[in-house]
């Protein structure tokens, strides 16, 4: 049995669950997401608990029982929490600025890089009076901007995150680019070390 799997998802205050067959359907005050589930689980609603079962033993079923259950779980968090993900810029002259419903990059090209917000995800620039605040940790001298990415779903949220982090990775020399929040990026000594 999995671990993650039979375990329980409790339903909040103010988050309505709506299970039809395959399809899940979660409300909450942040909004409503849909998903629908593989053949290999079941849900279930019992007194204001969610519950995903497998039918059967395979490797396949067992696999998918814990990421099921787990699917289920960021759904209802989203709706009643959100999710939030923040982006750190670093490098000299490394600048970000929000444009219409998305976010412009000058991260070291000749151009600028414009990044759409796809529907339900948010983006906001923290300036570094609000670091402390939202646990933005200092990373280096020239760290300039730090983005927020919030949304409800947990894995738009991450692709969106990525793609942004894919424009200009962290290299391992100076750490210029953009890193997430406390992430560590191994550092190397340049030629002149020997």
């Amino acid at each position: 049995m999995s671990r993650i799997g039979k375990l329980p998802i409790p339903i909040p205050d103010k988050v309505s669950v709506t299970v039809n067959g395959r399809d899940v359907h979660v409300k909450g005050p942040l909004g409503e997401l849909y998903n629908t589930l593989r053949d290999e689980v079941e849900v279930k609603l019992e007194d204001s608990r969610v519950w995903v079962r497998r039918r059967g033993d395979t490797k396949l079923h067992r696999a998918l029982h814990g990421l099921s259950r787990t699917v289920v779980s960021n759904m209802v968090e989203g709706v009643s929490q959100g999710f939030e993900k923040i982006l750190v810029v670093i490098g000299v002259g490394y600048t970000a600025e929000l444009k219409g419903d998305g976010v412009m990059l000058r991260v070291g090209y000749s151009h600028p890089v414009w990044i759409g917000a796809p529907p339900g995800i948010k983006f906001e620039l923290l300036q570094p009076s609000q670091w402390a605040e939202a646990g933005v940790e200092k990373q280096a001298e020239n760290q300039n901007v730090a983005i927020r990415v919030s949304g409800i779903d947990k894995a738009l949220l991450g692709q969106v995150a990525a793609r942004i982090r894919r424009i200009r990775p962290p290299e391992p020399y100076k750490g210029k680019g953009i890193r997430y929040n406390k992430e560590r990026v191994r550092r190397k000594a340049g030629k002149a070390a020997k």
